[in-house]
């Protein structure tokens, strides 16, 4: 292996001016050994890492001399040139502290001269004037300072001079910054001049001597002058908003540092900061220089941050050690404190924020010190139960799930220094283990935090802090199943950090707990069952997402606590590994044991060298491991191989030989991650057999996840092992083993339609070694060149991408100028001097460029002719890709050929504004998606001409200027348009071309328009990437001037503004991000103030509303967002962000709600413009002070009147909840999740109207909107409960307490307008949203005891909201309660709405108030069932007390209430009290029976319409609700009636049997899916109970119900419970419950698998292979009867398994096939046909090349069960493993062949699997027609793409077992007919693959990739099938070459 040498370090060597330069010679002597022979030889080195050892030898040097006892002249003029080199180094130099630390070791004796060269040397330097020196100066002071006592000292003896010029800097500094605003380059370097000067006046302080005792000074000495000027200047910086918020920071310290140095006596000093804190100086009590110097600090105007960096002063710069402070320091302390609490409630700046909870740390360390050594007073203010300790509290638990990482990060040790505050003021008994109960405080808290739930991060950060504190034993008593409880936790990706070090924690020190306590070894028993069990049973029975963050982030931390544990977990997991060998969605034992083996070894706790992990885990368990079902188990087993904590470990030849067994099957995985995995662990494995394998796998066809895995394991060989330079021996070179085809292999990777592909081959190509990828053949290479051109032109985008790969590719051809001359006007361009590769590179491209530009010339100029015609025959965008694709691999600021460039950029401008200028017309007209000027009739034609005369004002290419008329529907001739079109001349292109007819769409024209505008964009985007500019606009060295660089930012600007497709504006916005990012770097000032002015422009454009105003006002304000983004979004970051500042509170004004209608334009513009900005996350917490009135304008805004409003309101709303709550799940992940729910809002909305279903919401007046708001809503409350998007209260109106009081007010106006008294109908269409973001919150734990903004007074306002007429509403005001009420307060809180129910002898009420309050309770009952307090004993009671309380209104369920939408809700409430207390307690006896509450639903649905039957239509509102409501509860009844019972018979209200005869569907289905439930649950195993004696003897039932059902759904579950029934139970009855045989019986399940829908069919199907099975298994005569249906049996599984059919058909078969295994596929006695048996194989292999994971897994179980048969388990090592679907395809067809010779029907079975081989049925000549015609039909579609099936593949495995089988002795040969049948199909294939193969162009691959992709392919099927036919000739031995891709074509 090459070692690569290490980067050497550069240092910029020391220099010396040349005056010195000559003293130094003059000084130096002969012999070269003086100090100034040493400084002469050492400063003429050019290198400063050579020139530090001369340095050193300075000290030594002098020491000689000391001895002498003299300091001759030589010496001290040599001192004096060694100060003026300090004074000359950079501060960042290691020169400058070598040399210092030298001169700390100077003899005493020259001490005193060197002090005087210092002195003098630095006075020079403070005579500075030039402003711009004044930082290298400050430089100089500040490394004088920092541990130089040379410098220290000459400092103190310059003090005066010193500090006045500190104080002159500063304020000219200061001065130049404030004159050179707008400059943000210069005032950045200003900025940090400012920054570096304060804190050396800080150091200065701190470390100068004289200044200790400066109050002793006579106040008018300049000393004294100088230290009140720094003060003054400070003070002045302190409140100086426009600077950057560390000087501010920085100016607070000086100015506390200041004060405590000047201010006397000291121990006044605390009472006059605290003076200043709380702003009540008292100004007649200081002195005049105070006053003077911080007069501004004194008054009561003091801002936040000035108060807020005063209090970071005074923690930092004044001791709290050692009770130094004295009583009034303590007072100070906590006045401070009572600031910071004042602040933070004010402070809603991110960046002050995050001062503020560092200012708030610091505190809690300086108390901790106070306390120390404090006053009894002081600790009763600190202790536990103090006010200042909860409010510290209240801002943890507040702040604790801040999206700052650091501000989290205080929140720690914030949190932690409490607990040691607390301890100080207990004592230091305070935390003995026989008290902590005692401590109140501790105890509270600790259970307080328990009571959390797990989603909360700060609870995992606080509990880790108290088991430091206290430790884990305590918290274990308190929640002894804590671990479980956490790891239950950690399958969410937000929370595992915190979980896993909270376990680390707790682990640690229960070990160390449990280790002092024992005696001997017995406590690792104890440690091992608390905290290894939980983690071994997550490993195997828990969910995916559980054991992959658990083994990523738990296991290792378990590992290096104790690696001893390791043995103890393989032991427990290779017991259960045979059990639980899992499968595709389960890792079992087998994944669980490879993971830990897996991490011990990668963490170092195995060693492999000793075979230590091997004598662990077998052979056979590791090749199990890499082709198990389960990818993970694959991985694991892999990286098992392959990771080591050992970088140089030797892999043994048994490794090696796993790991191709593994590369083999695992290619071509589907997972990208999986991929990405396999990828990162073989970097360190390879040699030649391996590269072998990967380019094999790049054969015609292969999948994209297999080209991808080869491709980048290749690319990781060529990085691992690089080029060499110079004859360098390595180890190996990937170059080596790559020929001619396999170059060309690589090459046609480009034709791949992923370009991830064609990247990944294009710079492994890069990576290989210059002549291996250099052209021999010029001919091949000007074809691949013409190639390139015409795919440049196609109509397919991804064709034009091709092109730009190669055209990149060929650039690096030195032969490239020669193949170019022929396409080129211009000659050749000679290369300048320099790197050569390099020039030749810039050379090619320059050459390409021009190539490219002068055809883009020819074609935009008919472009600008007809539009029409450059969409259908030669779109241009793939030209300008190629250019800026060439253009971005070239290094644009280091170009050689520069006066060659400038023409060509003048060019690429001119023809990007000349295109643009063609297509812009359609991409910013009204209607760009439809729109194309042209029509079949004069009629159509005229009216489309008057729509083209209203665009015509804004669309100005003649394209437009009249409509053409065409000859047919849909196609025209290119000659007969250029006839019609008189203008139009043939281009010299065209000519001599073949005369085409081409589709021309609305979509064709319209791709071309963006897409060509897209990539101008992306083109000019690069383009200014060529702005070195120098401030001159006519800078030699500059391609771009600065008009150019305007006349690009217009063009953009134009663009944004009036774009109405969204892929031209969205494409343009990156460009012009470009753009704005380099402008704001730009030296040039009038260049970087450009964005500024833009900005400003548009903002005016918005405001003015003008009616001419060309920006678009619909399509969400099409590109004006994106231009305002991108202006701020390239704002520097580190300044001050004032144009965002600016810019929002523009917006925010505008998006406001006004009265004039004019204003509505510039409002939607504005919200619109504001959801943009919220959505970008580069402006990260700078947005977030904008989000309260963001929020307030979108709420506002839903009340508008105008829809355009209104509509742009709802999307910034989205964002805006985005934005503050953020995002839990994926985009798809969401939409499964949301469509039942959309699905029930369907049928609620359709159903429960009584007065409250209004078919529109309030002022929504468009279907649209109403679409539009209802997906929003159903969006953002769908995940409702989902943790990563709720938020406390507290925390949410600390963030944004401006909303507290506006969501408060706007939800008292909803709930008063929510139904009046009057009856009338009164909706406000704010209710939404506000209770969208009030359901988001949950009480935080100190809500109600300490927060002053208490989620309270929301509760009865939310409550009345549930009185909405509006069903919806009411729901919405139901789920938004429940986090309102604290989980103890819900028992109680329902209780209470129930009181309110009215009774049933009211007279008057409302059923909406009573659905309402029914909602809340239900919401209410089921948060609390479902929380953590189900397993609390008070939890039964408190339930049982609330059924109590229902019973008082039981009225409500009955027929006494004619409402049906309240009986269900009602039905509702009591089927979840039954499922939650209907549990059998200590008395045997269930809850509800001991309350008599199953007596009263007993009543109830005696009573209901179940029984009584239903008077009722379906237009009846609420009757489907209550049918499945009431259904629901009866169905509850009925198993509880049958759980009382046991074996008894007992009457119940209802029996099954009715309710499967109600004649409402919906009835009936819900009890079909209770019993199918069961029946599933009996058939599978997984019940813990057997069929209950109720459900016995139904199937007689069913089958009389499957012959009279005529609903779909009904009828499908009937089927499928037949299905899991026993047969031997019921189909024995057929004939006398149905009049059927069993026979007829299979007859009729047949007919319906033939003739009914997927899933219909597919459950008929999977029961008549039961039965037919069932008949199988009995006597002979059975068996017969059925016989004559096989063959029917068997077209069905066929016709059941296409791809084209339905997933759950091809389930469906697979599961038949499984189960049917046994009787058809593997028996030894074949009972079907051999065609019919080899058909059933055929759809298993089909099957398992599925592009659907979920039927290849099933049909992997399919072999799973073929190969663990007892005539075919001996065939394989895999027998009864769980297998992936790679290898299950090779075993399948191993499995047959073997099958084939126990049948032996080899003879007859040959012909039918060699017709497999070679593709029978697929007509070469169809198939390449219908290449053709897909072609025509979807010009814009990507071509046939595989992400798993390959035909390659399968003939290759086919081919080996079939040689394989044919080189053995012992079978028969075919017979001649057969062999001649088959050498003639082969014979006449090849022929027709010549003569295709002999009609593609040379460059076929690329410009016809899918064709000779096919025929290639054939022809490796014919090639395969003629070796084998030559073996059957007996023509070869049996050392046939197996098939590979590379090997030559016919």
């Amino acid at each position: 292996m090459v070692v690569k040498k290490k980067k050497e370090m550069q240092i910029t060597a020391l220099t010396i001016c040349h005056q010195d330069l000559e003293t130094l010679r003059s000084l130096a002597d002969a012999e070269g050994k003086n100090l100034a022979s040493l400084l002469l030889h050492c400063v003429q080195l050019t290198n400063g890492v050579s020139q530090i050892p001369y340095v050193k030898q300075i000290v030594p040097l002098l020491e000689k001399a000391d001895k002498n006892g003299t300091c001759d002249p030589t010496i001290r003029s040599c001192l004096g040139i060694l100060a003026g080199i300090y004074l000359s180094l950079s501060v960042k130099n290691p020169l400058k502290k070598v040399l210092a630390s030298s001169l700390n070791c100077l003899p005493e004796f020259f001490l005193t001269e060197a002090i005087q060269s210092f002195t003098s040397r630095l006075q020079k330097e403070l005579n500075t004037t030039d402003l711009y020196s004044y930082r290298k100066v400050i430089d100089n002071i500040s490394s004088c300072l920092e541990n130089f006592n040379l410098g220290i000292t000459s400092v103190n003896n310059l003090l005066k001079n010193v500090l006045h010029f500190l104080q002159k800097s500063l304020i000219e500094i200061s001065e130049e910054n404030r004159k050179l605003a707008g400059n943000h380059i210069v005032q950045t370097q200003l900025m940090n001049d400012l920054l570096v000067g304060i804190r050396v006046s800080v150091m200065l302080v701190q470390k100068a001597q004289d200044l200790q005792r400066i109050h002793l000074k006579i106040s008018g000495s300049p000393t004294w002058q100088s230290m009140c000027g720094l003060l003054s200047i400070f003070t002045k910086f302190l409140s100086d908003d426009d600077l950057l918020q560390t000087i501010q920071s920085t100016s607070g310290l000086a100015v506390i540092l200041f004060i405590k140095a000047m201010f006397h006596p000291e121990e006044k000093i605390p009472d006059l900061i605290s003076s200043l804190l709380l702003r009540s100086v008292d100004c007649t009590s200081i002195p005049e220089w105070f006053l003077n110097s911080c007069g501004s600090l004194c008054r009561a105007d003091v801002s936040e941050s000035a108060l807020l960096f005063l209090c970071q002063g005074t923690l930092t710069m004044l001791g709290w050690q050692n009770g130094r402070m004295g009583p009034s320091g303590e007072t100070l302390l906590l006045d401070t404190v009572h600031v910071l609490f004042t602040l933070s409630s004010r402070i809603k700046e991110s960046t002050l924020e995050m001062f503020l909870s560092r200012i708030l740390a610091s505190w809690t360390n300086s108390a901790i010190h106070v306390l120390e050594s404090s006053s009894p007073s002081l600790k009763d203010s600190l202790n536990g139960n103090s006010s200042i300790v909860r409010r510290l509290l209240e801002y943890v638990y507040t702040h604790w799930e801040h999206p700052l990482d650091a501000l989290r990060h205080q929140t720690k040790i914030i949190f932690r220094n409490v607990l040691q505050m607390h301890q100080l003021t207990v004592g230091k008994s305070g935390f003995e283990e026989s008290d902590l109960a005692a401590d109140r405080f501790i105890f509270e808290l600790t259970e307080s935090l328990l009571r959390l739930e797990w989603h909360i991060k700060g609870k995992y950060i606080c509990l880790g802090c108290l088991v430091d504190c206290v430790g884990v034993e305590h918290i274990l008593a308190l929640a002894k199943t804590i671990p479980s409880q956490i790891l239950e936790v950690m399958g969410d990706q937000s929370l595992v950090p915190y979980a896993s070090d909270l376990l680390e924690t707790m682990f640690k020190n229960h070990k160390s707990h449990l280790k002092s306590q024992a005696v001997d070894s017995t406590w690792i028993d104890e440690w091992h069952e608390t905290w290894v069990s939980p983690l071994l049973y997550i490993l195997c029975e828990g969910n995916l997402d559980q054991k992959s963050y658990v083994i990523d982030y738990y296991l290792p931390k378990l590992l290096n606590c104790n690696p001893e544990s390791l043995s103890y977990m393989v032991k427990i997991l290779q017991t259960s590994a045979d059990a639980k060998t899992g499968s595709y969605n389960k890792r079992g034992a087998l994944g669980a044991l490879m993971a830990c083996l897996r991490t011990a070894r990668a963490h170092g706790h195995l060693q492999s060298a000793t075979d230590t992990w091997r004598n662990l885990v077998s052979s056979a368990r590791i090749k199990q491991g890499l082709i198990h079902q389960h990818c993970q188990v694959r991985i694991d087993t892999l990286g098992l191989l392959c990771e080591s904590n050992r970088s140089t470990e030797i892999v043994s030849t048994e490794e090696m030989q796993w790991i191709q067994f593994f590369i083999t099957y695992n290619l071509n995985s589907q997972s990208p991650g999986v991929r990405q995995q396999i990828c990162s662990l073989l970097k360190k494995n390879f040699m030649s057999s391996i590269c072998n394998i990967l380019f094999e796998a790049l054969f015609p066809g292969s999948s994209y996840p297999t080209r991808f895995s080869a491709l980048t394991i290749l690319g990781s060989i060529a990085e691992v092992f690089p080029v060499p330079e110079g004859q360098v021996h390595t180890v190996y070179q990937l170059s080596h083993d790559i020929d001619v085809s396999r170059f060309q292999i690589l090459i046609e990777c480009f034709a791949s339609t992923f370009e991830t592909v064609k990247t990944l081959a294009f710079d492994l190509l890069m990576k290989l070694p210059k002549p291996v990828v250099q052209f021999q053949d010029s001919e091949k290479l000007h074809g691949l060149f013409q190639a390139a051109l015409a795919l440049s032109t196609s109509t397919k985008p991804y064709d034009c991408v091709t092109a730009s790969y190669l055209m990149n590719f060929l650039i690096w051809q030195n032969a490239l100028p020669s193949a170019l001359s022929s396409y080129l006007k211009t000659q050749h361009i000679a290369c300048k001097d320099g790197d050569k590769s390099a020039a030749v590179v810039e050379s090619n491209t320059l050459m390409v460029i021009k190539c490219l530009l002068e055809n883009l010339e020819e074609e935009v100029s008919q472009a600008e002719n007809s539009l029409l015609r450059a969409a259908a025959s030669f779109p241009v965008y793939g030209r300008v890709l190629c250019i800026t694709r060439a253009l971005q691999k070239l290094p644009l600021n280091s170009l050689q050929l520069v006066s060659e460039w400038k023409p060509v950029v003048e060019k690429l401008l001119s023809m990007s504004y000349r295109l643009s200028a063609v297509v812009s017309p359609v991409i910013q007209s009204s209607s760009p998606e439809g729109l194309i000027p042209m029509d079949t009739d004069s009629e159509s034609a005229s009216r489309l001409q008057t729509i083209l005369s209203q665009i015509q004002p804004r669309d100005t290419n003649d394209y437009f200027s009249q409509a053409k008329i065409l000859k047919e529907r849909d196609s025209f001739d290119l000659e007969d348009l250029n006839a019609s079109v008189p203008s139009i001349d043939t281009s010299a292109e065209t000519k001599g071309k073949e005369r085409k007819t081409c589709d021309v769409t609305a979509q064709m024209v319209l791709v071309c328009c963006w897409r060509s505008m897209k990539e101008v964009a992306l083109l000019l985007g690069t383009l200014c990437q060529l702005l070195p500019m120098q401030p001159v606009p006519a800078s030699p060295d500059g391609l771009l001037t600065v008009e150019q660089v305007k006349e690009i930012g217009d063009h953009f600007k134009h663009h944004l503004l009036q774009s109405r497709h969204r892929g031209a504006f969205e494409l343009a916005y990156t460009g012009f991000v470009k753009l704005t990012e380099i402008l704001n770097r730009c030296p040039n000032v009038s260049l970087q103030k450009l964005p500024e002015q833009w900005l400003w422009n548009v903002l005016e454009e918005i405001k003015s509303s003008d009616p001419s105003s060309k920006l678009c006002a619909t399509r969400r304000s099409a590109g004006i967002p994106f231009y305002i983004q991108a202006l701020l979004a390239s704002e520097p970051k580190k300044g001050k962000m004032d144009l965002l500042k600016i810019t929002m509170k523009e917006l925010i004004s505008l998006a406001g709600p006004t009265d004039d209608s004019q204003s509505t334009v510039p409002q939607v513009h504005a919200l619109n413009i504001l959801r943009a900005l919220f959505r970008d996350t580069r402006l990260g917490e700078n947005i977030i002070p904008y989000v309260a009135d963001g929020a307030k304008a979108a709420i506002l805004g839903f009340t508008s009147p105008v829809w355009a409003v209104r509509n742009s309101s709802t999307l910034l709303f989205s964002t805006l909840i985005t934005r503050i709550f953020g995002v839990k799940r994926g985009k798809d992940e969401l939409f499964k999740k949301n469509t039942p729910s959309r699905q029930s809002f369907r049928e609620k909305t359709k159903s429960c109207s009584l007065r409250c279903a209004s078919p529109k919401w309030a002022l929504f007046h468009t279907a649209r909107q109403h679409k539009r708001i209802t997906l929003c809503v159903l969006s953002l409350t769908s995940s409702r409960y989902e943790f990563g998007e709720r938020m406390t209260g507290s925390e949410f109106f600390s963030r944004f307490p401006e909303l507290y009081p506006f969501l408060l007010k706007q939800l008292e106006a909803v709930a008063s307008t929510v139904d009046s008294d009057l009856g009338e109908l009164n909706r406000h269409p704010s209710m939404f949203l506000l209770l969208l973001v009030l359901g988001r919150l949950y009480p935080s734990p100190m809500d109600g005891t300490y927060s002053a903004l208490s989620m309270a007074p929301f509760v009865p306002f939310i409550m009345r909201c549930g009185c909405s007429p509006v069903y919806r509403s009411r729901e919405m005001a139901a789920r938004a309660l429940v986090p309102f009420v604290m989980i103890d307060d819900i028992p109680d809180t329902i209780r209470t709405l129930l009181a309110k129910l009215p009774s049933c002898t009211d007279q008057c009420f409302r059923q909406n108030h009573i659905h309402g309050t029914l909602l809340q309770v239900f919401h209410l009952l089921q948060a609390f069932s479902d929380s953590k307090y189900r397993m609390n004993a008070h939890f039964q009671q408190e339930l049982a007390d609330v059924a109590v309380c229902t019973r008082a209104k039981l009225w409500l369920a009955k027929r006494q209430n004619p409402c049906l939408v309240t009986r269900a809700a009602y039905i509702d409430i009591l089927f979840l009290l039954t499922r939650c207390l209907d549990k059998v307690t200590k008395g045997n006896q269930p809850v509800l029976d001991h309350l008599g509450f199953w007596e009263e639903i007993r009543t109830i649905i005696s009573g209901s319409e179940l029984i009584t039957g239903f008077p009722y239509t379906f237009t009846v509102p609420g009757l489907p609700q209550y049918l499945q409501s009431i259904t629901k509860l009866a169905i509850a009844a009925v198993w509880a009636v049958a759980a009382q019972a046991g074996e008894q018979t007992r009457d119940g209200p209802i029996s099954f049997s009715q309710l499967l005869e109600s004649s409402f569907p919906e009835v009936r289905l819900l009890t079909l899916e209770a019993l199918l439930e069961r029946f599933s649950a009996a058939a599978s195993g997984l019940g813990d109970k057997e069929l209950p004696p109720l459900l016995w003897n139904m199937g007689g039932t069913f089958l009389v119900l499957a012959m009279k059902e005529n609903h779909p759904e009904c009828f499908c579950k009937i089927l499928k419970i037949l299905h899991c029934m026993d047969l031997s139970e019921w189909l024995p009855q057929t004939e006398c419950c149905i009049h059927l045989t069993p026979k007829e019986f299979l007859n009729w399940t047949m007919d319906i698998a033939s003739n009914e829908r997927s899933e219909i069919q597919s459950a008929a199907l999977r029961l008549a292979s039961k039965v037919i099975a069932h008949h199988m298994e009995m006597s002979d005569e059975t068996r017969d009867s059925v016989t004559p249906k096989l063959t029917q049996w068997v077209q069905l599984v066929v016709s059941s398994c296409g791809d084209h059919l339905p997933t759950v058909s091809r389930l469906a078969a697979a599961e038949i096939l499984t189960s049917t295994t046994p009787f058809f596929l593997t028996n030894p006695h074949p009972i079907l046909g051999l065609q019919d048996t080899l058909a059933l194989w055929r759809c298993v292999l089909t099957l398992l090349q599925s592009e659907e994971q979920a039927v290849r897994d099933a049909a992997t179980e399919t072999v799973t069960t073929a190969i663990s048969q007892e005539n075919t388990c001996r065939s394989t090592e895999f027998a009864f493993c769980q297998v992936d679907a790679s290898i299950a395809l090779d075993l399948a067809l191993a499995v047959l062949c073997d099958l084939l010779q126990q049948w032996d029907q080899l003879a007859p079975g040959l012909p039918v699997l060699l017709g497999w081989l070679l593709g029978e049925g697929d007509d070469l000549m169809v198939c390449v027609e219908s290449v053709h015609q897909a072609e025509d039909d979807y010009l814009f579609e990507k071509a046939e793409v595989n992400f798993w099936a390959e035909s390659l593949v399968f003939v290759k495995y086919l081919y080996e077992h079939l040689s394989r089988l044919l080189s053995k002795s012992s079978w028969t040969p075919l017979g001649p007919e057969s062999l001649c049948h088959l050498q003639r199909t082969t014979s006449k294939q090849c022929h027709l693959l010549s003569q295709l193969f002999r009609e593609l162009p040379p460059t076929a691959a690329f410009l016809k990739t899918v064709e000779f992709t096919r025929l290639c392919i054939q022809e490796e099927r014919t090639l395969a099938g003629l070796r084998l036919l030559a073996l059957l000739e007996g023509k070869e031995g049996k050392d046939t070459l197996l098939l590979s891709a590379s090997d030559s074509r016919a």
